[in-house]
């Protein structure tokens, strides 16, 4: 972990520091390709829950972004990408991102959260598999790594199959 991560929703100035951060973690240019179509879209950009992590030094080293989904017709949040640049990767730039963006969501009267990632990563933050809510996605993963959080366990929470949005082509 680094010493401290200041963490605040993205800027205009930012679209391009977002964009370097998504092509330096993964080894393609989809995910940098698909915040932008995300950003495009309307119907599913939420400026409030795309969060940034930023160094002590002023870098904008870590990314987390929160859009809307649905699972059957209920709305959701479906959190993707979620990215480090490299040179900071293993320090909580990730994670500080993250947690900014559900805290973002819960503020917000938000209940769902869906994420397809690592089993052994985002349980800490609360996801567990999203089978045990009746929630499927639309293609064929392994169980434990689609995972859900929700923030009000009073509120009832759908079962179905997720729905993201267009740009995420699927």
């Amino acid at each position: 972990m680094t010493k401290a991560w200041t963490t605040r929703p993205e800027r205009p100035s930012d679209v391009a520091a977002i964009r370097a951060i998504n092509a330096g973690a993964f080894p393609t240019q989809e995910e940098a390709d698909l915040v932008d179509a995300l950003r495009a879209d309307p119907a599913v950009w939420l400026p409030d829950l795309s969060w940034v992590a930023v160094a002590p030094d002023g870098t904008v080293a870590g990314y987390a972004l929160l859009t809307r989904c649905h699972v059957g017709d209920i709305p959701a949040l479906a959190l993707a990408p979620c990215a480090v640049l490299p040179e900071h990767q293993g320090r909580g730039a990730g994670s500080a991102a993250i947690v900014a963006a559900l805290d973002a969501a819960r503020r917000r009267g938000e209940n769902l959260v869906l994420v397809l990632g690592h089993a052994d990563y985002y349980p800490r933050f609360g996801f567990t598999p999203a089978s045990g809510h009746g929630i499927r996605p639309p293609f064929d993963v392994p169980d434990e790594n689609m995972m859900a959080l929700t923030f009000d366990p009073a509120h009832p929470v759908p079962a179905g199959t997720i729905r993201y949005a267009a740009p995420f082509g699927v």
